[in-house]
């Protein structure tokens, strides 16, 4: 008897451009293989072909610790994050500086 194949995707996105890939992977596939397996380098040329192998993922927004010993279930979609531009906390305190000199004028 074959083993069984799950439903999965795998999702990447740029500002101007995303992709979800679907793909039917072997039972205990793990997140990393399946980004492996999805080949976004070939659909994202411009980025260096480096750019997914570390990449920090999550499956349905919720972020994975372990991503090389997360097993998939049928049905996930892993998401490929891409490294913040800045800092959430270093906005939050220039845009309340910006706020608090705007009160004053």
């Amino acid at each position: 008897m074959a083993a069984e194949r799950l439903a999965v995707e795998v999702a990447y996105a740029l500002p101007h451009k995303q992709r979800i890939v679907a793909l039917r992977v072997p039972e205990g596939t793990t997140a990393r293989q399946a980004v492996a397996s999805a080949d976004l380098p070939a659909l994202f040329p411009e980025l260096p072909s480096d750019t997914f192998t570390q990449a920090p993922l999550g499956v349905f927004g919720k972020a994975l610790r372990n991503p090389e010993a997360h097993a998939l279930r049928d049905g996930d979609r892993v998401e490929v994050y891409r490294p913040l531009a800045v800092d959430p906390k270093v906005a939050r305190l220039a845009r309340a500086k910006r706020q608090a000199s705007d009160q004053e004028r």
